[in-house]
């Protein structure tokens, strides 16, 4: 039987599934593609094996393991995950929130409590920035449709930066989790490989990002290689730790469990 693996169709997970991606993972791993919150809802319903869920779900999807060393990181800028707004970060009263968004959607909450003592009505909504601020004082834009934000026209805030100013330490936005009772042996190896190969054909997946998305490739090529990051090390994980944390303590998160990795 096919391992069934769930694949985010964002730019910013491209180098991690580019093996899925061009077909050269073996036949036994089945992959299909969604927005990350759909992910999450697939894997926590049984429906996907495995899937680079929002790294929030690891504390809200019981018995998930995460596989080791990967996942869609930032440092400093992400640029693809931003508030956008009409008011100061202080001013915002209500929040509109990108529908397909989990773990930015606690991050931009965290963030707007604890940096700026704001803590604003939320409502989510498509991931359309003027309707979005049609209706609130502010939107949180993720992944594709947040590259194309015109940032001349509004305020905008890159939650990773924000983190990274908050905390000291880099962000981690999704992981590749696999779900209770899945045989994970040398599963490491292969999504391994299929991000190595990802790296290596970088070139590839900028111009064909460049088309879809009718952004510069050097832009984009900066993007991935610069403002992302996908190895998951130790200060990766002592962020993620810390984001569970603040995200209990508002509330946004029952409790917080330990991380569990296939690895043991």
């Amino acid at each position: 039987m096919a391992l069934r693996v769930g694949i985010v169709d964002y730019l910013n997970s491209r180098p991690l599934a580019w093996g899925f991606l061009t077909g050269r993972m073996p036949a036994e791993l089945e992959a299909s593609y969604h927005p990350p919150a759909r992910v999450a809802d697939l894997l926590a319903a049984g429906e996907l094996d495995v899937g680079l869920v929002p790294s929030i779900e690891l504390q809200r999807i019981p018995g998930l393991r995460v596989l080791p060393g990967m996942g869609v990181c930032a440092s400093h800028e992400v640029r693809s995950v931003l508030l956008v707004s009409q008011c100061e970060p202080a001013d915002i009263r209500r929040l509109a929130l990108d529908r397909y968004s989990r773990t930015s959607a606690a991050l931009v909450q965290i963030l707007l409590a604890d940096v700026w003592g704001a803590r604003p009505e939320v409502v989510t909504a498509a991931p359309d920035v003027e309707a979005m601020l049609a209706d609130a004082d502010a939107a949180l834009v993720i992944g594709d449709p947040a590259l194309r934000v015109d940032r001349t026209a509004y305020r905008v805030l890159d939650l990773a930066a924000g983190w990274r100013g908050l905390t000291g330490h880099p962000f981690v936005f999704a992981v590749w989790a696999v779900r209770s009772g899945v045989d994970t042996a040398g599963l490491d190896e292969l999504f391994h490989r299929s991000l190595a190969l990802g790296m290596a054909e970088i070139d590839r997946i900028v111009a064909a990002a460049a088309g879809e998305l009718g952004l510069p490739p050097a832009e984009l090529r900066e993007y991935l290689t610069s403002s992302l990051g996908f190895r998951l090390g130790e200060d990766e994980l002592q962020g993620l730790r810390e984001y569970f944390r603040r995200a209990a303590a508002h509330g946004l998160l029952p409790t917080v469990v330990p991380l569990v990795t296939t690895a043991g």
